[in-house]
């Protein structure tokens, strides 16, 4: 088996128009966070007017222009999409001091009511909860009432369908459909509303003139959303690409994708993610195999035999849905040209 990616800069909107309609059977992305002081930049510099917006205190204005920079994206993910496709969401609202004023600036509410006049069906949403335990993240007048603030220790996941369920269509399809199935106890904890125990990938970038770190969603989180809502070779893109993590999780989880970045600057740190993505992938698909078979471990412990065979690994599974489950082992990453890979596998 083989997966091709690329990685592609520019404008998310205006390299995604340069795609055919009803090619892409995921998406998976984090925008730019609307009213977080880290993409004030980066917003004024696509329209001038939210710059003079923050500069004058207007926070609802600043609000809606610059989710307005981000509208055409979600207009070009509903046209990419196939009929049945699902785009997963990350954003968070913002808390934020401005005008003199402390407020929220919901910025989850805003994308879903833009994507709802696109015409997408809404999916229960995902709360991924970041605890934090500093001593000082409570806000306001910690012990006195009427004057402190909860402490907003989450971010969304929205999960969107273009159109209706999406049929079982060919029998090649409906094979990997079934070599793509996770194990019984992967699906009880992916398919909770809330996640927890996974951190956000902060990281130093070290691109001169760039943001000196990222706020990039963990792997993990990429990779349950394309485990949970594509199969094996479907064709997964990131108009928000950042450090490639969408790109890497595609690839462990033997997934087709494009990735589109706005600075060009991440160029270097890109490529050097997606050619080391070997080692980190099979690190992470052999962890879910060694958690089955501790969980397999804890029912027999428990004393129940589970009644059903993998037929590639002859370990014991919980449900029929699991025998054919085969999870990809990366065998090389090649770049063919500038900003296209393939991976092979073993």
């Amino acid at each position: 088996m083989k997966t091709s990616h690329a990685v592609l800069f520019g404008d998310g909107r205006h390299r995604m128009a340069e795609m055919h309609p009803s090619t892409v059977d995921l998406v998976v992305t984090s925008p730019p966070y609307p009213m977080i002081e880290m993409w004030d930049e980066t917003f004024s510099h696509q329209s001038a007017p939210i710059g003079e917006r923050l500069r004058e205190g207007d926070g609802d204005a600043a609000f809606e222009l610059m989710h307005r920079e981000l509208d055409p994206v979600w207009k070009e993910v509903h046209r990419l999409l196939r009929s049945g496709g699902i785009a997963c969401i990350n954003i968070g609202d913002a808390t934020r001091t401005i005008g003199g004023s402390f407020r929220v600036f919901p910025n989850h509410a805003r994308v879903l009511m833009a994507c709802l006049g696109l015409g997408f069906e809404v999916l229960p949403e995902i709360l991924w909860r970041k605890e934090s335990n500093k001593p000082t993240k409570f806000m306001g007048s910690g012990m006195l009432p009427g004057a402190a603030y909860v402490t907003q220790e989450h971010e969304y996941i929205l999960i969107l369908r273009k159109g209706g369920k999406r049929p079982s269509g060919s029998l090649a399809r409906r094979l990997a459909r079934q070599r793509s199935a996770f194990f019984w106890e992967e699906r009880n904890a992916w398919f909770s509303d809330i996640w927890e125990g996974l951190q956000g990938d902060r990281q130093p970038l070290r691109v001169k003139g760039a943001r000196d770190r990222s706020a990039s969603y963990p792997f993990e989180l990429a990779y349950r959303l394309i485990s949970m809502f594509s199969v094996q070779n479907d064709l997964v893109v990131d108009p928000f690409l950042g450090t490639g993590t969408t790109i890497v999780a595609a690839m462990a989880a033997g997934r087709d994708s494009v990735g589109i970045e706005l600075d060009p600057r991440f160029k270097r740190h890109v490529e050097g993610r997606v050619m080391g993505a070997v080692t980190a992938s099979n690190s992470f698909n052999q962890r879910r195999v060694s958690d089955h078979l501790a969980f397999v471990k804890k029912m027999r412990k428990d004393g129940r035999e589970l009644k059903h065979t993998n037929m590639h690994y002859g370990f014991p599974v919980m449900t029929g849905q699991e025998e054919r489950a085969r999870i990809p082992v990366l065998k090389s990453v090649e770049m063919k040209a500038d900003g296209l890979f393939e991976a092979r596998y073993r």
